[in-house]
């Protein structure tokens, strides 16, 4: 739902993968289902017969929609090997191919630049032992850990390949391209599977790397997509003096924590120097006891002195608080009382376990509903204190806070300058997003998606087998040492 007011982002993940199987002798083809439609896919595989589908699998509430595509595709290419792979995908390949019924023949798991061109090379040769590829899950059974990249430099993300790049954009960011310097985070915040998928690894592109990738980049808006920007303050610094020296002028978004940006200010000083202008910052809660229950490992005082720190930068900040299935109406009037309060746009998520997350292991066996469609923060799919509808109603109610603040006419007469010039050069994406509110965050509309029918169900996880067993569960990738985590 975020993504159908807010921003629509470069896959650049799906863009690494195919840079890698371009490296590995193939010719690749994107698409873009964000962008394109369904028809214009079957059009290009009538058109260009591929001998192979991969799917990129990162959002769960996409499941249903893949695996209805690759049954598909089984039917029109019955001789076409068809694979999925993605974050949310590493999680629940077992379900997806028991779901997929044969349609589709492996799932790759883990970091997908080096395992994609393996196991399309071993497919054109034996696809019978597919499954004892590290990394990969087949109907026949599940290969090893996939082992992390050694490198983060060996791949360029083949962006020639997108088409319709103008239709990408964060915001005011009109167009936005998408670039990675970091890969990994290590906190090990609950509601998070960033830390489960990465084996709380930390791996960072090299300076001038960075800066080369960044140069190829035409549009002028860039989302630095790392889970937390500059944990590293020499490796910021390092990357933006390369920009500098290069000359090379965007305008960037970022994510980090506010722990982050209250220890290193001194970098994000100097990248707001370079063009930063836009940031995230995943406060999760506005009380001492929301943020241990997230194990976000930080203070009150800490997310408030880093509002401060970002005021002061000039950078305008969004935040982000994970409403939680108990609130009742109280707890949603205090959390609208101080969005109204502060400057800055404030967005609520619903308490969502996912498959990766700690809390899938310990909130999961209450799911209220199995639909991975409604698994998107925003849809409640756990118990809720009030009735599902109340609950509906007051989120909304407090996310109109967002809307009266800083989208409509509020934000157009803000921002008409830029307005004018997106206009001017025929990017639209951020005059539409001012009025689509009330059309995407409706009570009554997330509470009838309840009543869909729910053709695929998620599978809540299988009991742990002892103390700890389902910790260890979590990780999806083999550490290379111990140190590593």
């Amino acid at each position: 739902m975020y993504s159908r007011i807010y921003l629509r982002l470069e896959p650049i993940g799906l863009e690494l993968v195919a840079g890698a199987l371009q490296q590995a002798g193939h010719e690749v083809q994107l698409l873009d289902l964000q962008t394109f439609g369904h028809a214009d896919y079957f059009r290009l595989l009538d058109r260009w017969r591929p001998d192979a589908v991969g799917f990129s699998l990162n959002y769960l509430a996409n499941i249903p929609e893949v695996i209805d595509l690759a049954k598909a595709t089984r039917l029109r290419l019955p001789e076409c090997f068809v694979f999925a792979g993605g974050h949310s995908a590493s999680f629940t390949a077992r379900e997806i191919l028991e779901h997929a019924a044969g349609a589709i023949d492996a799932v790759v798991r883990g970091e997908g630049e080096a395992s994609a061109p393996r196991l399309l090379a071993a497919a054109a040769r034996d696809r019978s032992t597919l499954h004892e590829l590290a990394g990969v899950s087949t109907p026949a059974g599940d290969g090893p850990a996939p082992a992390l990249l050694a490198s983060l430099d060996g791949v360029q993300p083949a962006r020639e390949l997108l088409a319709k790049r103008k239709a990408y954009f964060i915001g005011v960011l009109d167009p936005c391209a998408s670039i990675e310097f970091t890969r990994g985070c290590p906190w090990d915040c609950v509601f998070c599977s960033a830390w489960t998928f990465y084996g709380r690894s930390y791996r960072k592109v090299t300076p001038v790397k960075a800066a080369e990738d960044l140069a190829t980049v035409r549009e002028r808006g860039v989302f630095i997509v790392d889970d937390v920007a500059f944990i590293d303050p020499d490796h910021g610094y390092a990357i933006a003096e390369e920009v500098e020296r290069r000359g090379i002028r965007k305008q960037y978004y970022l994510e980090t924590r506010g722990d982050v940006l209250v220890r290193n200010q001194e970098v994000f000083r100097y990248w707001r120097r370079l063009g930063l202008q836009y940031m995230f910052l995943g406060l999760e809660a506005i009380d001492e006891d929301g943020l241990k229950a997230f194990r976000k490992r930080t203070t009150l005082d800490k997310s408030f002195e880093a509002l401060e720190i970002a005021r002061s930068l000039g950078v305008t900040v969004a935040v982000n608080i994970i409403a939680d299935p108990s609130w009742d109406e109280r707890r949603f009037a205090v959390v609208r009382e101080w969005a109204l309060s502060v400057p800055e746009i404030v967005h609520l998520t619903v308490q969502t376990p996912y498959p990766g997350t700690e809390t899938w292991r310990t909130e999961s066996r209450t799911l209220t509903t199995r639909d991975y469609r409604l698994f998107d923060v925003q849809h409640a799919v756990l118990p809720t204190r009030m009735p599902l509808g109340r609950f509906y109603r007051e989120l909304v109610r407090t996310q109109q806070v967002l809307n009266r603040k800083h989208l409509g006419w509020a934000a157009l007469r803000a921002t008409l300058g830029i307005a004018a010039r997106h206009l001017a050069h025929g990017q639209t994406n951020f005059v539409r997003m001012l009025w689509k509110f009330d059309g995407v965050y409706d009570p009554a509309r997330l509470l009838a998606d309840h009543e869909l029918e729910c053709r695929y169900s998620i599978r809540p996880p299988e009991p742990a087998m002892g103390e700890g067993a389902g910790l260890v569960q979590l990780y999806v990738h083999r550490p290379a040492s111990a140190a590593s985590r």
